[in-house]
């Protein structure tokens, strides 16, 4: 993989982690499967969901501010599934608990607009979001390094190996 395809892959790693719902974790694993070199696509992974994480607590009222506008004033009614998981969590396990568990169910950035929508204030909810991210991010290079190399995929992609094949 030459200099200018590897910089394009960083890039497209950086993106989609920071994108709601497409989690660091689950790029970092993805990434590991295609063949990228691990370290830089944690780090690179990390540092775009934790960004846009921090982001939205920074910015939360503002972001407040636009749903209700947009909804124009209505009353909500029926809590959505998410939402009441993430009530479910903060009742039973506080902002630590939401904050470690919440990503694998409904994703960091709408753990972290839960959370402090629930109570917790911006600057814990930062802390516990930064460390979930991480700990998951981790987590999962890990658990994806070992089975790539179990699989004995360590010196090729799984996914380039799947496509040159076809």
């Amino acid at each position: 993989m030459g200099v200018l395809e590897l910089l394009w892959a960083y890039i497209v790693v950086f993106v989609l982690a920071a994108l709601p719902f497409f989690e660091a974790y689950g790029v970092i694993a993805l990434s590991i499967f295609a063949g990228l070199p691990e370290i830089p696509v944690i780090l690179i992974s990390l540092f775009g969901n934790i960004l846009t994480v921090l982001l939205l607590i920074l910015f939360i009222d503002r972001i407040k501010e636009w749903r209700r506008k947009r909804k124009g004033e209505k009353v909500e009614k029926q809590p959505s599934k998410r939402a009441l998981r993430a009530q479910n969590l903060w009742k039973k396990y506080g902002l630590p608990g939401l904050a470690l568990i919440g990503p694998l169910f409904v994703g960091s950035h709408l753990t972290a607009f839960m959370s402090v929508t629930l109570g917790g204030q911006k600057k814990s909810t930062s802390i516990w979001m930064i460390i979930s991210i991480t700990v998951w991010g981790v987590v999962f290079a890990l658990l994806s390094h070992f089975g790539v190399d179990f699989l004995g995929y360590e010196d090729r992609g799984i996914l380039r190996d799947i496509i040159q094949n076809d």
